[in-house]
């Protein structure tokens, strides 16, 4: 049985492990206020071999083990394992979570973490989500009916922004 979603949970967690991530995907859609579900917490990591080390470390202690596989293949998160994926997606004891080293469509990871909106979740630190028009190439660039639903929202969200601001 899947464990359940909990996305502060995982927040928390990678956040004692000082994991330097940028979240991206349907979470960041929601974050920036999105009316969109999902179900899954979307990464992009820093790539530097100490932080792969301590992403390898979070994963491990919350027992990732490859998702939709059906057959046990033996695989162990650690940060030598991540310096060679491109896409990875796990199940853990805090819900799914998939580890993208470089989003389709978004800039090279100095730029999106720059880039990137620092928002309070409930966890001890801020967490940095993908700015509006970083989520916005990237879902483009995947063109799946639910991400151009996504691109509708955010463009919508950027404009009323724009108005508020005014």
């Amino acid at each position: 049985m899947p464990a359940e979603f909990r996305p502060r949970g995982l927040f928390e967690h990678l956040a004692q492990h000082d994991v330097d991530y940028v979240v991206v995907g349907g979470i960041a859609a929601t974050l920036h206020g999105s009316e969109r579900n999902t179900f899954d917490l979307d990464i992009c990591p820093d790539q530097t071999p100490a932080n792969l080390d301590k992403l390898g470390a979070a994963l491990i202690e919350i027992d990732a083990r490859l998702r939709d596989i059906d057959e046990d293949v033996p695989f162990v998160p650690d940060g030598r394992s991540l310096a060679g994926i491109e896409i990875l997606t796990l199940s853990t004891l805090l819900g799914p979570v998939d580890v993208i080293v470089r989003p389709h469509g978004s800039p090279p990871y100095s730029a999106l973490r720059r880039r990137a909106t620092r928002l309070e979740v409930g966890a001890p630190v801020p967490v940095l989500i993908a700015s509006i028009d970083d989520l916005i190439a990237m879902k483009r660039e995947s063109g799946r009916p639910k991400d151009r639903d996504d691109i509708e929202r955010l463009e919508a969200l950027t404009r009323l922004s724009r108005r508020l601001a005014r």
